[in-house]
């Protein structure tokens, strides 16, 4: 019994110290995608307010983002899978624009997953909701929603989409040619894990 006993610890501790899998834990994106960080690591979270798990992740994310060196950048891209989500994806933009994303990215997620005040899909509401707390013009928050910049960087964050490959969020998008997400991993220390593995590989492979 001993001996079971043991060789079943044995196997139980091979398993949590494993190196995570290219096609497992991890894959290559369908087409690589161009970065914005030339001689950085840059990885990617495509996220969607609506996204339950997005939300949940949200804390555990910000708390590993600033674990990394200063050799890796962190951003988000909203995903565009379908056009429902695409209202999201501008209010997203709108922030950025705007310079509210610190104040209102955290809010917008509690005010659709918590108080529960209004659909991700709703546009209006969501623009109404971004005019209350963001205590700016609404012409002018109005008119951002509109702009052709916004539409330009809707039809980008859709066309990333589809070049990872990714079937879900969150999914994280490294260097341009990894994606993981907490499926694929296993769970969400799983997925920091997955993510630090390739971080480190792309290091010791002189992507600095």
């Amino acid at each position: 019994m001993k001996k079971l006993i043991t060789a079943l610890l044995m196997l139980l501790s091979l398993s949590v110290f494993a190196e995570p899998q290219m096609g497992v834990e991890f894959n290559q994106t369908i087409q690589p995608i161009p970065t914005d960080s030339p001689g950085k690591i840059e990885v990617v979270e495509l996220f969607w307010y609506g996204c339950p798990h997005c939300h949940e992740l949200d804390p555990q994310l910000n708390a590993w983002v600033k674990k990394q060196a200063k050799d890796v950048v962190f951003k988000r891209v909203p995903a565009v899978p379908r056009p429902d989500w695409v209202p999201m994806a501008k209010v997203f933009y709108v922030m950025e624009s705007l310079n509210l994303t610190e104040k209102l990215h955290t809010k917008l997620f509690d005010a659709i997953h918590k108080q529960k005040a209004f659909r991700p899909d709703d546009e209006k509401a969501a623009t109404e909701w971004l005019v209350r707390e963001s205590g700016l013009d609404r012409k002018k928050v109005e008119s951002e929603f509109a702009s052709f910049s916004i539409n330009t960087k809707i039809n980008t964050a859709a066309q990333i989409f589809r070049a990872t490959g990714a079937t879900g969020v969150p999914t994280l998008l490294i260097d341009g040619r990894y994606i993981t997400s907490v499926t694929m991993a296993g769970g969400p220390q799983e997925l920091f894990n997955t993510a630090n593995y390739i971080i480190e590989n792309l290091r010791k492979a002189g992507k600095k």
